[in-house]
């Protein structure tokens, strides 16, 4: 039932349902609210119609003066079916004809005692002298009706005023203008019970309109609504599940006639843009699996819906390994996955080494137009060989070809740069700057070729001599600099000493020997000379400079550091 009840036929059913309950049930309601009302009102009239009778035939009574039979014709009345309680009350509200005080005041008033005592008397109170209903009808002069309950039965009840007339003040005074007051009273149940069986005929009857309307709208809606929407939702569903063909009838009502030719028309269109569709799709598959970058794709709660062949290549996973160990591990760090999605990227490095391979990777949340994931995508390169030739085109870029040394422009770098921490952390630094003796004599002699061998031979000696944190350079030609960090002028001394010895004592070729003359600067020395004004590692290159002039001006093959004073001379 409520499956039905979500279909199109069964919200338009339950809609006209709830309006024909509502709209019969509030004539219904009406209807029956205006019988009780009519049948309440021919119960009232029906007991006034009763009332005036007995009002009548007390007065008849009275003006024959049978008021001795009075309370006899009163009793009597309480037998009629429709009336439950009838009494004949005096203004004070007790019941007359109980005791003698009426026929002792009209006795005195004629003169003569015309009726005779009650030898059994009693006050019988009815109703009390300030009763609403009591005070109402004296001062109204109007009969009045009101509804009360007693043990749960609902009744109604008359008070009707006696006027007098002209007649009647011969034997009662004439200032009293209500000589006395009928109380009838009557059960309501009855009327009741015929208002319910008036009410429950009624219900029967909405019940049975409804059913009926509902019965009819129903096989209506069917038949003119109902079965063209199932029509058009089987193939809609068709087409779905892939089944381009479908169509429906061109009938019916103009605006089903509509949402045919429009259905059909969408199906055309359908069928067009997902020919497109595939054949994008394809093309895009293509890319994908022939990418050499690895891509890996989830659908929105994470899953894994795509991985090309190369991600299997550059991670060494299958895809079933990828599959079980889900997104998050496809570089064995859920941690770094998850943080780069996060935050974007923004802060992470993207630049990792997995399985000896170094990759380049890259992770982002797929959003729809709305801005809500549908899913996640990771994209990884391996760019190992590229860091490999990087790294070997950052040495060639740094290093001398044929002494394998730092060249000039990155001495130049180094220099800067250790100058800059001795003077910012007050640190010792010294360079030793040489060339080879008499080396144009010595290729003159020997040939260029042989001149190449000495340069490579002075290159390994000074890079097997240099610790780790020093700097074995080639200036130029024939002329040579180490960068010696946080070394003091002895110990400068002393290392420059012991390669200059230790290039002089190895064999070229055929017991052919080189020396080499060696100037030194160390820093924070080369300050102390007030003449030299060392504002950079380009004067404190050439105070190492001067002081290798100085070496070969001294004889050559022999160690010198710069002292205050030591200028370069020209010529």
């Amino acid at each position: 039932m409520i499956k039905y009840f979500s279909t199109v036929g069964g919200r338009i059913l339950l809609l006209i349902g709830i309006v024909n309950v509502l709209s019969m049930a509030g004539m219904v309601a009406f209807y029956a609210d205006r019988q009780e009302e009519s049948i309440l009102q021919q119960n009232e009239q029906s007991l006034n119609l009763t009332a005036e009778t007995a009002t009548q035939g007390l007065r008849a009574l009275m003006l024959r003066g049978d008021a001795d039979i009075a309370q006899n014709y009163a009793d009597n009345l309480k037998k009629v079916g429709t009336i439950e309680d009838f009494r004949i009350l005096r203004i004070d509200g007790n019941e007359a004809f109980y005791d003698n005080k009426t026929i002792m005041s009209v006795n005195n008033k004629l003169g003569k005692e015309e009726f005779q005592t009650r030898e059994d008397e009693s006050v019988i109170n009815i109703l009390p002298k300030n009763n609403k209903y009591l005070e109402k009808v004296l001062a109204d002069r109007r009969q009045i009706s009101y509804t009360q309950r007693e043990q749960g039965i609902e009744k109604l009840t008359l008070l009707l005023p006696v006027i007098p007339e002209q007649k009647c003040f011969r034997c009662h005074d004439k200032q009293q203008a209500v000589r006395g007051i009928l109380k009838v009273t009557t059960s309501l149940m009855p009327v009741r019970e015929a208002i319910h069986a008036s009410r429950s005929q009624a219900l029967l009857i909405l019940v049975g309109c409804i059913l009926g309307s509902l019965l009819l709208v129903g096989l209506l809606i069917r038949w003119s609504l109902v079965q063209r929407i199932t029509m058009v939702t089987a193939a809609m569903e068709k087409i779905s599940h892939g089944d381009f063909t479908q169509r429906i009838p061109v009938s019916g009502l103009l605006e089903l006639v509509r949402m045919a030719e429009s259905f059909n028309m969408m199906t055309v269109e359908v069928l067009r843009g997902y020919s497109r569709l595939t054949e994008e799709q394809n093309k895009l598959t293509t890319v994908i699996r022939s990418a050499q970058e690895a891509i890996i794709v989830t659908n929105a709660i994470g899953e894994i819906v795509l991985i090309n062949p190369s991600a299997e290549r550059i991670l060494e996973k299958t895809s079933d390994q990828l599959l079980k160990g889900g997104f998050l591990s496809v570089v064995d760090d859920p941690d770094y996955v998850r943080r780069f999605i996060e935050m974007g990227g923004m802060g992470l490095p993207d630049t990792l080494v997995y399985k000896n391979r170094v990759l380049n990777f890259f992770a982002a949340t797929i959003c729809n137009n709305q801005n809500q994931p549908i899913g996640s995508a990771a994209f990884i390169r391996d760019i190992t060989q590229e860091k490999r030739l990087e790294e070997k085109l950052r040495i060639l870029s740094y290093s001398d070809k044929l002494t394998g040394l730092y060249n000039r422009r990155r001495m130049e770098e180094l220099l800067e740069k250790e100058y800059e921490r001795a003077r910012r952390y007050s640190l010792p630094l010294s360079i030793l700057f040489f060339d080879v003796d008499h080396f144009k004599k010595f290729n003159d002699t020997y040939g260029h070729d042989m001149g190449d061998k000495v340069l490579e031979m002075v290159g390994k000696v000074a890079k097997n001599h240099c610790r780790t944190v020093d700097y074995a350079c080639r200036y130029g030609g024939e002329e040579f600099c180490i960068i010696l960090t946080e070394t003091e002028e002895r110990g400068a001394f002393h290392a420059a000493d012991r390669f200059r010895q230790q290039l002089a004592s190895t064999t070229i070729q055929d017991d052919i020997h080189v020396t080499c003359s060696v100037g030194i600067a160390t820093y924070p020395g080369v300050v102390s000379d007030p003449e030299v004004v060392c504002d950079g590692w380009e004067t404190f290159l050439k105070l190492a400079d001067n002081a290798l002039y100085e070496a070969k001006a001294q004889g050559r093959n022999r160690v010198v550091q710069w002292r205050p004073g030591m200028i370069k001379k020209k010529g």
